[in-house]
Protein backbone atom coordinates (compact mmCIF):
# COMPACT_ATOMS: atom_id res chain seq x y z
CA UNK A 1 0.00 0.00 0.00
CA UNK A 2 1.41 3.39 -1.00
CA UNK A 3 1.40 6.16 1.57
CA UNK A 4 -0.34 9.38 0.65
CA UNK A 5 2.27 12.09 0.10
CA UNK A 6 0.36 14.87 1.85
CA UNK A 7 -2.43 14.54 4.41
CA UNK A 8 -4.07 17.71 5.68
CA UNK A 9 -1.18 19.75 4.29
CA UNK A 10 1.48 17.70 6.08
CA UNK A 11 3.99 15.04 5.08
CA UNK A 12 1.85 11.93 4.77
CA UNK A 13 3.98 9.74 7.04
CA UNK A 14 2.44 11.35 10.12
CA UNK A 15 -1.07 10.54 8.81
CA UNK A 16 -3.76 11.56 11.32
CA UNK A 17 -2.19 10.32 14.58
CA UNK A 18 -2.22 13.24 17.06
CA UNK A 19 1.17 12.40 18.61
CA UNK A 20 2.79 11.96 15.21
CA UNK A 21 1.30 15.24 13.98
CA UNK A 22 2.57 17.11 17.04
CA UNK A 23 6.05 15.64 16.53
CA UNK A 24 5.98 16.48 12.81
CA UNK A 25 4.82 20.06 13.33
CA UNK A 26 6.86 21.00 16.39
CA UNK A 27 10.08 19.00 16.20
CA UNK A 28 10.90 17.06 13.04
CA UNK A 29 13.29 18.98 10.81
CA UNK A 30 13.72 21.92 13.19
CA UNK A 31 17.39 22.72 13.90
CA UNK A 32 18.57 21.42 17.27
CA UNK A 33 21.66 22.83 18.96
CA UNK A 34 20.92 21.81 22.56
CA UNK A 35 23.24 19.00 23.62
CA UNK A 36 20.74 17.28 25.90
CA UNK A 37 18.19 17.15 23.06
CA UNK A 38 20.83 15.82 20.69
CA UNK A 39 21.57 13.05 23.20
CA UNK A 40 17.85 12.40 23.67
CA UNK A 41 17.40 11.75 19.97
CA UNK A 42 20.54 9.60 19.93
CA UNK A 43 18.96 7.36 22.57
CA UNK A 44 15.52 7.34 20.93
CA UNK A 45 16.68 6.79 17.36
CA UNK A 46 19.00 3.97 18.48
CA UNK A 47 16.08 2.37 20.31
CA UNK A 48 14.04 2.59 17.11
CA UNK A 49 16.32 0.22 15.17
CA UNK A 50 14.05 -2.47 13.71
CA UNK A 51 10.91 -0.84 15.12
CA UNK A 52 8.33 1.77 14.17
CA UNK A 53 9.20 5.35 15.22
CA UNK A 54 5.70 5.87 16.59
CA UNK A 55 6.33 2.99 19.02
CA UNK A 56 9.32 4.90 20.43
CA UNK A 57 7.47 8.22 20.50
CA UNK A 58 4.76 6.64 22.62
CA UNK A 59 7.43 5.45 25.07
CA UNK A 60 9.36 8.72 25.08
CA UNK A 61 8.48 9.63 28.67
CA UNK A 62 9.47 6.15 29.75
CA UNK A 63 12.87 6.65 28.13
CA UNK A 64 13.16 10.05 29.83
CA UNK A 65 12.57 8.38 33.19
CA UNK A 66 14.82 5.40 32.45
CA UNK A 67 17.74 7.44 31.15
CA UNK A 68 18.07 10.24 33.70
CA UNK A 69 16.14 12.89 31.78
CA UNK A 70 18.63 12.32 28.95
CA UNK A 71 21.59 13.59 30.98
CA UNK A 72 24.48 11.93 29.14
CA UNK A 73 26.88 12.27 32.08
CA UNK A 74 24.49 10.44 34.40
CA UNK A 75 23.66 7.76 31.83
CA UNK A 76 27.39 7.18 31.26
CA UNK A 77 27.71 6.25 34.95
CA UNK A 78 24.97 3.62 34.84
CA UNK A 79 26.00 0.10 35.84
CA UNK A 80 25.00 -3.50 35.25
CA UNK A 81 22.53 -3.16 38.12
CA UNK A 82 20.82 -0.35 36.24
CA UNK A 83 20.62 -2.54 33.15
CA UNK A 84 18.93 -5.30 35.15
CA UNK A 85 16.50 -2.78 36.65
CA UNK A 86 15.62 -1.38 33.22
CA UNK A 87 15.06 -4.89 31.88
CA UNK A 88 12.05 -4.97 34.23
CA UNK A 89 10.82 -1.46 33.33
CA UNK A 90 7.72 -1.41 31.12
CA UNK A 91 8.25 2.18 29.95
CA UNK A 92 10.90 1.29 27.37
CA UNK A 93 11.68 -1.41 24.82
CA UNK A 94 13.28 -4.05 27.05
CA UNK A 95 16.13 -5.08 24.80
CA UNK A 96 19.34 -5.71 26.72
CA UNK A 97 21.63 -4.83 23.83
CA UNK A 98 19.84 -1.53 23.24
CA UNK A 99 19.90 -0.64 26.94
CA UNK A 100 23.62 -1.37 27.27
CA UNK A 101 24.34 0.44 24.01
CA UNK A 102 22.59 3.57 25.34
CA UNK A 103 25.09 3.58 28.22
CA UNK A 104 28.07 2.93 25.94
CA UNK A 105 26.85 5.57 23.49
CA UNK A 106 26.53 8.09 26.35
CA UNK A 107 30.21 7.60 27.23
CA UNK A 108 31.20 8.01 23.58
CA UNK A 109 28.92 11.06 23.25
CA UNK A 110 30.81 12.70 26.16
CA UNK A 111 34.13 11.83 24.52
CA UNK A 112 33.05 13.54 21.30
CA UNK A 113 31.92 16.60 23.24
CA UNK A 114 35.39 16.79 24.78
CA UNK A 115 37.14 16.28 21.44
CA UNK A 116 35.04 18.67 19.34
CA UNK A 117 33.70 21.11 21.93
CA UNK A 118 30.15 19.81 21.47
CA UNK A 119 28.36 16.93 19.81
CA UNK A 120 26.68 19.54 17.60
CA UNK A 121 30.07 20.68 16.30
CA UNK A 122 31.05 17.06 15.68
CA UNK A 123 27.94 16.55 13.50
CA UNK A 124 28.76 19.68 11.50
CA UNK A 125 32.08 18.17 10.39
CA UNK A 126 30.03 16.02 8.00
CA UNK A 127 28.27 19.01 6.41
CA UNK A 128 30.07 21.16 3.83
CA UNK A 129 29.85 24.80 4.89
CA UNK A 130 28.35 23.64 8.21
CA UNK A 131 24.86 24.34 6.89
CA UNK A 132 21.77 22.13 6.98
CA UNK A 133 20.80 20.28 3.82
CA UNK A 134 17.40 21.33 2.55
CA UNK A 135 15.85 18.97 0.00
CA UNK A 136 12.99 19.80 -2.32
CA UNK A 137 11.18 16.51 -2.65
CA UNK A 138 7.57 16.48 -3.77
CA UNK A 139 6.72 12.87 -2.88
CA UNK A 140 7.52 10.53 0.00
CA UNK A 141 8.95 8.08 -2.50
CA UNK A 142 11.73 10.53 -3.36
CA UNK A 143 13.05 10.72 0.21
CA UNK A 144 16.09 8.45 0.59
CA UNK A 145 16.64 6.24 3.63
CA UNK A 146 20.25 7.38 3.93
CA UNK A 147 22.49 10.18 2.68
CA UNK A 148 26.19 10.84 2.06
CA UNK A 149 26.23 12.72 5.38
CA UNK A 150 24.57 9.92 7.35
CA UNK A 151 26.78 7.28 5.74
CA UNK A 152 29.97 9.18 6.61
CA UNK A 153 28.81 10.01 10.13
CA UNK A 154 27.60 6.48 10.84
CA UNK A 155 30.85 5.01 9.54
CA UNK A 156 32.89 7.28 11.82
CA UNK A 157 30.66 6.61 14.84
CA UNK A 158 30.91 2.85 14.32
CA UNK A 159 34.71 3.13 14.31
CA UNK A 160 34.45 4.95 17.63
CA UNK A 161 32.30 2.16 19.08
CA UNK A 162 28.73 3.50 18.83
CA UNK A 163 26.04 0.83 18.53
CA UNK A 164 22.63 0.79 16.81
CA UNK A 165 23.52 3.80 14.68
CA UNK A 166 23.76 2.60 11.09
CA UNK A 167 23.41 4.91 8.08
CA UNK A 168 19.58 4.64 8.02
CA UNK A 169 19.16 5.38 11.74
CA UNK A 170 21.76 8.15 11.46
CA UNK A 171 19.80 9.68 8.55
CA UNK A 172 16.59 9.58 10.61
CA UNK A 173 18.54 11.27 13.42
CA UNK A 174 19.79 14.04 11.12
CA UNK A 175 16.24 14.55 9.82
CA UNK A 176 14.80 14.68 13.32
CA UNK A 177 17.37 17.24 14.50
CA UNK A 178 17.05 19.47 11.44
CA UNK A 179 20.46 18.85 9.92
CA UNK A 180 18.56 17.49 6.91
CA UNK A 181 15.19 19.01 6.04
CA UNK A 182 13.07 16.44 4.23
CA UNK A 183 9.67 18.07 4.66
CA UNK A 184 7.95 17.79 1.28
CA UNK A 185 7.74 21.01 -0.73
CA UNK A 186 3.96 21.08 -0.28
CA UNK A 187 4.13 20.59 3.50
CA UNK A 188 2.91 23.43 5.69
CA UNK A 189 6.13 23.19 7.73
CA UNK A 190 8.17 24.30 4.73
CA UNK A 191 6.83 27.81 5.29
CA UNK A 192 9.26 28.08 8.20
CA UNK A 193 12.62 29.14 6.81
CA UNK A 194 15.73 27.25 7.88
CA UNK A 195 18.47 29.10 9.76
CA UNK A 196 22.07 28.11 8.97
CA UNK A 197 24.03 26.56 11.85
CA UNK A 198 26.99 28.94 11.60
Amino acid sequence: MTKQDLINGRCGWCATDALYIQYHDQEWGKPVTDERTLFEFLVLESAQAGLNWLTILRKREGYRQAFCDFDAARVAQMTGEDVERLMQFDGIVRNRLKITSAITNARLFLALQKEFGSFHDYILTFFPGKNPVVHHFRTLGEIPVSSPESEAMSRDMKKRGFRFFGATICHAYLQACGFIDDHLTGCLCRKNSQVPYK
